[in-house]
């Protein structure tokens, strides 16, 4: 194609726009297959252009590939994807609630053992996009899609709600609710209940409980909990203190109220873990998680906080209790199963680690974290085969949701690993450097790419990159002990001095 004035887009920002307009999708990055993207100077982010001929050529192609696919669910089975809440405020300044109230159905409906529910993070991937029903259930494998919207002003609150047929469009169960805030959780609780009823599902006495159990009785302190998961997510060191800092505003309104606990102490274990080291830390992350099973000892995710508290204690015997507990109250819950598997490997039990990685990948098989982690564990144990194929899969699913959040740091950090192993250096090598150009001070991108450089033999700079991820604050000694990714590394007179700093 002839270059004519007006033809060409010459950066991410103005392919992704074009990319948008209609129906279309934003879909940034040259991972994506076929993308007809021209670099100006290679390694270079955001050194491309593109002509927008090429571009609709190919949009075509793709769509047309779309259109032929076909909703794949696993197993057959009911199941169901909550997608985020639609903002209907005025101001549009509610979106941390809307996407807590989805979550909570999420959570709620998860506990069912007849219903599979796709994940927060691979259902929220799919907010503010164009895709239809037919190929968000496709690319989610679910039967079922749950939509919403919110509007809240003041103390009311109007939330509407369809679930529908993924694959047809066909409305199966529709509502309105016109409530005081006070009733959210009676909202919630609805809802769960009629998509139960309209997929025909059968339920235990003990589920139909659990889906009418609210988590705290006052609505001010559940908003401040909603805005601590919504900063929590973020996974950035100030985003977790924020967190904190709002749990706690939670707990202050409501004593009682075990999920803001088990959020704090999430909060503290996290960075105690990943940025401040400090006894401090690691007691407020106990005090914490000891309070939250106390308030609710029937809570898995509570559970599972505290046993990732009590490992920061080495108080080993006692977390693999909450671990397995919190796995036995909610044989679904993901965190319970991969908490419990980073546990076992930053220990060196690489079999209960393999087991419980697996456990996860069942339960969430859109994770594309457990893939690319279980994968070294295959390979630590000698299982080559089984490696390739979960670090192809996890770059694959990787890809996908970076389709849609081409700025998450660690999906780039996680599959530039799996890339580099299965012999993409060059492609890792980009992505590790694009995720360490996001984030250059946050210990678990510096920890990572310090892993990657390993890999691709460049020691001084993976030296470089740890000495600096434990000066900002990681604390995992374990994973120093026992990462294979290190191993070229650790014969480097500086690697021994890194373990002493660990030491101090």
């Amino acid at each position: 194609m002839a270059e004519t004035s007006g033809d060409r887009l010459d950066s991410w920002k103005e392919i992704a726009a074009y990319l948008k307009r209609g129906t279309r999708t934003v879909q940034r990055w040259e991972s994506i297959e076929g993308l007809p993207v021209h670099r100006l100077q290679h390694g270079r982010l955001g050194s491309v252009y593109a002509y927008k001929g090429e571009l609709d050529a190919w949009w075509k192609s793709r769509q047309a590939t779309i259109d032929k696919e076909v909703i794949e669910t696993d197993g057959g089975g009911a199941s169901v994807a909550v997608l985020p809440f639609a903002d209907m405020s005025q101001e549009k300044d509610q979106g941390y609630f809307c996407e807590g109230v989805a979550e909570e159905i999420i959570n709620a409906l998860g506990r069912l053992r007849g219903l599979r529910v796709a994940s927060r993070t691979s259902s929220f991937q799919f907010r503010s996009t164009d895709f239809d029903s037919r190929e968000i259930g496709r690319r989610l494998r679910v039967g079922t899609l749950l939509e919403g919207g919110v509007r809240r002003s003041g103390n009311r609150l109007r939330v509407t709600v369809h679930l529908s047929n993924a694959e047809d469009g066909y409305q199966l169960w529709s509502g309105r609710f016109d409530r005081e805030l006070s009733d959210v959780f009676a909202i919630q609780d609805e809802i769960a209940a009629n998509v139960v009823d309209a997929l025909e599902l059968t339920l235990s006495p003990k589920e139909r409980a659990a889906l009418r159990k609210a988590p705290t009785s006052d609505a001010d302190a559940y908003d401040y909990y909603l805005r601590g998961r919504h900063s929590f997510y973020q996974y950035g060191t100030k985003d977790v203190e924020h967190a904190a800092s709002l749990f706690s505003r939670a707990i202050e309104m409501d004593s009682r109220f075990a999920q803001a606990y088990a959020g704090l102490a999430d909060c503290w274990s996290y960075l105690y873990m990943h940025a401040q080291r400090t006894d401090a830390n690691r007691q407020r992350a106990e005090e914490a998680s000891r309070k939250a099973v106390g308030l609710d000892p029937e809570s898995a995710q509570a559970q599972a906080s505290r046993g990732t508290a009590l490992s920061l204690s080495e108080r080993d015997e006692e977390a693999e209790t909450a671990f397995k507990t919190a796995i036995q109250l909610d044989p679904n819950l993901f965190e319970a199963h991969y908490y419990y598997a980073r546990h076992c490997f930053a220990h060196g039990r690489f079999e209960e680690a393999l087991q419980s990685y697996e456990r996860a990948m069942r339960v969430r098989p859109e994770d594309y974290q457990v893939p690319l982690l279980v994968a070294q564990v295959y390979e630590d144990l000698h299982r080559p085969a089984s490696a390739t194929e979960a670090r192809r899969r996890g770059v694959e699913i990787a890809a996908k949701h970076l389709e849609w959040d081409p700025d998450d740091s660690r999906a780039l950090y996680m599959a530039a690993n799996g890339l580099v192993a299965l012999g993409e250096r060059e492609r890792g090598r980009e992505w590790a450097e694009r995720a360490l150009a996001m984030r250059p001070e946050e210990p678990m991108t510096l920890y990572n790419v310090g892993c990657i450089y390993s890999l691709l033999g460049q020691v001084d700079e993976s030296i470089e990159c740890l000495e600096k991820a434990i000066r900002n604050g990681l604390s995992q000694r374990g994973w120093l002990d026992y990462d294979s990714n290190l191993d070229r590394v650790r014969s480097h007179p500086r690697f021994s001095e890194l373990m002493k700093m660990l030491d101090q």
